[in-house]
């Protein structure tokens, strides 16, 4: 075993893989999303450039997870950014160095892209994970608050 760990850039054909994936995760964090909904939100994604960038990750051999940055622009970062809107990592995957370096290798992918700044969200209870992003170079913006509002089509 080498103890590899990569990433596959996902498009429309891997929709199937990505899902239950995705399923898992939203479990874990407690986000309620009916399946269709999620099929159209992930499907969109994987089928526009525009709206992201979706990779499936890959422990050696094994599909371990998947990560998605989903792009804007900031006047305070003088250029595009990009959220990590989700990140997952299939339980029996963990704690063996994936965190880190899928996020190395996103980081490397977003520098490509031109992009000048990542944002993630953390749950504040999440104390492997808020450490892990510590010691890959994100910030608290402790003087911050992320507020969301949901607007109706």
């Amino acid at each position: 075993m080498t103890d590899a760990w990569t990433l596959e850039q996902a498009g429309p054909e891997q929709l199937d893989a990505v899902l239950p994936l995705v399923c898992a995760y939203h479990e874990f964090e407690h986000i309620t999303l009916d399946a269709g909904t999620r099929r159209r939100a992930v499907a969109a994604l994987l089928g526009d450039a525009r709206c992201g960038m979706l990779w499936l990750i890959h422990h050696d051999d094994a599909l371990a997870g998947y990560v998605a940055i989903c792009p804007g622009y900031s006047i305070e970062f003088a250029g595009f950014d990009a959220f990590v809107d989700e990140f997952f990592l299939l339980p029996a995957h963990r704690g063996q160095g994936g965190g880190r370096a899928v996020l190395e290798q996103v980081r490397d992918a977003a520098r490509a892209l031109g992009i000048r700044a990542l944002h993630l969200e953390v749950a504040r209870d999440n104390a492997r994970a808020r450490a892990l992003y510590a010691e890959c170079g994100f910030a608290a913006r402790e003087r911050y608050v992320l507020m969301s509002a949901h607007l109706d089509p």
